[in-house]
């Protein structure tokens, strides 16, 4: 069985909208036979990096200096096959989602490989991982606020020479729902999101008509603008 680790990076956690997002993906992921562990990055707390000399690269590889909650999810990563990334868009990422991101640093191996143009690392033996996958929300009616987060978590598996598994973009989220209820196309993109989570497990990549059925307008950007 395919284990995955899920971080929602939202400060609102459970009550946000991202939280709304990623429920279905997850059970379209343990439906698919996929066993998730999901944490909270604003409950973690975990602490910025802080050591400029890399000791996680040149001191004792693979260790963390830091002795904090982020222990558990080396730990836990160590034995997955998938990490989800789930984030609303702040400027660009909430700051505890950003520190949990650059605190993914010891996974790496330092031995860096020219592949492609760009300078590579890659994941540590050891290190299980095969895909790595991003979901995220925002309240911006256009699909390219998205394009900072993206580029983040997309040049992050690429470091790690694993293969993104895509990305599950809500643009204006918000439309989703209407006097607090979820209209029936605020539903169908939930139905989608389960869709998603479902290829993910079983694939370790989401296929492209689903994550359109996802993203796609469910306003005019003339109403948007003008409600």
């Amino acid at each position: 069985m395919n284990k995955a680790v899920v971080v929602n990076g939202s400060p609102r956690m459970e009550r946000g909208n991202t939280a709304a997002l990623l429920g279905p993906f997850i059970e379209g992921m343990v439906d698919a036979g996929c066993g998730v562990e999901l944490f909270y990055a604003s409950r973690l707390k975990v602490k910025p990096c802080a050591c400029g000399k890399m000791y996680c690269w040149y001191g004792v590889p693979g260790d963390c200096l830091i002795k904090d909650r982020m222990q558990l999810l080396y730990s836990k990563l160590r034995e997955a096959d998938i990490l989800v990334l789930a984030t609303p868009v702040y400027i660009p990422l909430p700051g505890d989602m950003q520190n949990f991101i650059n605190r993914l640093c010891p996974l790496l191996d330092p031995a860096l490989e020219f592949r492609n143009g760009r300078t590579r690392a890659r994941l540590r033996q050891g290190v299980p991982i095969q895909s790595i996958a991003l979901v995220s929300t925002s309240d911006w009616w256009e699909k390219q606020n998205f394009g900072t987060v993206l580029r983040i978590v997309q040049e992050f598996a690429a470091d790690a020479s694993v293969k993104f598994g895509g990305a599950v973009l809500r643009p204006h989220v918000s439309a989703m729902k209407r006097e607090g209820e979820f209209t029936q196309a605020g539903r169908a993109v939930l139905n989608a999101a389960r869709k998603a989570g479902q290829e993910l497990a079983k694939d370790g990549a989401m296929r492209e008509e689903t994550l359109k059925a996802i993203s796609r307008p469910l306003v005019s950007r003339a109403r948007f603008w003008s409600d």
